[in-house]
């Protein structure tokens, strides 16, 4: 077993990744929360979220004895070497990071050291925050430590490949201790010629907040053009393996739909622009992200709207997809909480299904709508299906046992994954995103 004592506080999405992967790596991992519910879950072997992949090594390193998990951040904080903060940093209603987590345990680190660490920052955080972070520790430690800017890239849904074949490591740090022991830490991951990046801490900070925004803009972008593509008669899927074939440009992050939602992308722009403000910086492009990401997702249910007509009272909409992307059960700022209101706003009877995110939808849209157990059973009666989540279950419907199941023929492809033509061979009108 590696020496390095590990400690990640926070098990949530990143902190549950993190804490396993490294465990994985050989290293002794011990992961802090303060609900006693998760912590007694997690040492039943049981995972609180959806992630491919997580429960076999999270099962795996328990048994192996690498990884524990406790509500005793203080004791598990005095026997650090690496200190991961993962806790959450959600966004403010004015569009900061709420940084209150980080500030108190930086505090709780501060004041329960026994031994000199490397506190690493996890958590998506502005730039400055390892600042505030080094002072805040600074204020109680009688020990040395250093402060390391390390921003996650985990796809929800890919995390495990990510982080285990990362594009790259981003490490923001000031000292040659701190490069040592993330070099260490990290020495199993970028054998293959993946590379560590060094920088200064609030390079690492923004490398972060700019790639999300980056891939973000590229959405957006698309959406727009989708949106001239209707008025003009082109098909956005055609312009899109045209732009995509380019080297410059590439295929990712070019596909026109439903807009996006999850835990960074909206969050990440947004604070962005908050920061840019805060040093009298206006980020016009991000702006205009955010706004072409707002709107596109009225987009799907106004396309109901466009052919069932203003009032849906007594017409039934299915919505096949609830999280923001497949294989995850995050709802997030997921499109489908925007489209279910607009709908159940203009009277329709609104089913939805997802294979993984019923729970999480439960919470988040209440009884807005109802409930299906399966795909076929959201459509049943329905005027209307609405593909919002491009699962893999939804791609290759038998449209013949959907003619039968519902009542109208309007199908609106939120992702533009079905072959239009196939779709109106079959009776069916078809409304994609972008599509002539």
């Amino acid at each position: 077993m590696n020496g390095l004592n590990i400690v990640v506080i926070g098990t949530g999405y990143v902190g549950l990744v993190v804490g396993a992967c490294m465990a994985d790596l050989g290293f002794r991992v011990t992961c802090v929360d303060n609900d006693p519910a998760k912590i007694a879950l997690l040492r039943d072997g049981g995972v609180p979220i959806y992630e491919p992949g997580l429960d076999v090594i999270l099962q795996r390193n328990t048994r192996e004895g690498r990884l524990d998990f406790t509500t005793d951040g203080d004791a598990a904080i005095a026997g650090a070497d690496v200190i991961y903060i993962a806790v959450g940093t959600p966004g403010r209603p004015d569009g900061h990071a709420d940084l209150s987590a980080v500030h108190a345990v930086a505090e709780s680190i501060g004041r329960n050291m026994r031994r000199p660490a490397v506190v690493v920052i996890k958590s998506t955080v502005p730039v400055g925050t390892a600042d505030e972070v080094r002072e805040i520790v600074a204020r109680h430690a009688r020990h040395e430590f250093d402060v390391v800017s390390n921003p996650e890239f985990l796809k929800e849904g890919a995390a495990i490949e990510d982080f285990t074949h990362p594009d790259r490591i981003v490490v923001g740090c000031r000292t040659e201790r701190a490069r040592e022991v993330m070099g260490r830490l990290y020495a199993g991951l970028v054998r293959s010629g993946r590379p560590i990046l060094f920088m200064d801490n609030r390079s690492a900070e923004l490398t972060k907040y700019a790639s999300n925004a980056m891939l973000a803009t590229k959405i957006s972008f698309m959406n727009e053009l989708a949106r001239l593509c209707e008025a003009a008669g082109a098909d956005i899927e055609m312009v899109r393996r045209g732009v995509g074939a380019d080297t410059r440009i590439g295929p990712r992050f070019l596909f026109a739909g439903a807009g996006y939602g999850g835990s960074c992308f909206p969050k990440d722009v947004r604070a962005l622009i908050r920061t840019a403000e805060k040093h009298g910086v206006e980020l016009r492009i991000a702006d205009a992200v955010e706004a072409v990401n707002e709107a596109q997702k009225h987009l799907p249910a106004a396309k109901v709207i466009e052919r069932l007509g203003p009032d849906l009272h007594g017409r039934r909409v299915a919505l096949w997809g609830l999280a923001f992307k497949p294989e995850t059960d995050d709802m997030r700022e997921a499109p489908s909480i925007v489209i279910a209101r607009d709908l159940a706003a203009a009277g329709a009877d609104v089913v939805g299904y997802d294979p993984e995110a019923l729970g999480t939808a439960r919470v988040e849209l209440g009884d807005a709508i109802r409930y299906a157990a399966s795909a076929l059973d959201a459509v049943e009666g329905a005027d209307a299906l609405v593909l919002v989540t491009e699962w893999s279950e939804f791609r290759n419907p038998d449209w013949a046992q959907l003619a039968d199941r519902m009542r109208g023929r309007l199908i609106v492809d939120g992702r533009n994954i079905y072959d239009p033509a196939a779709v109106r061979e079959a009776g069916f009108d078809y409304a994609g995103i972008g599509r002539a």
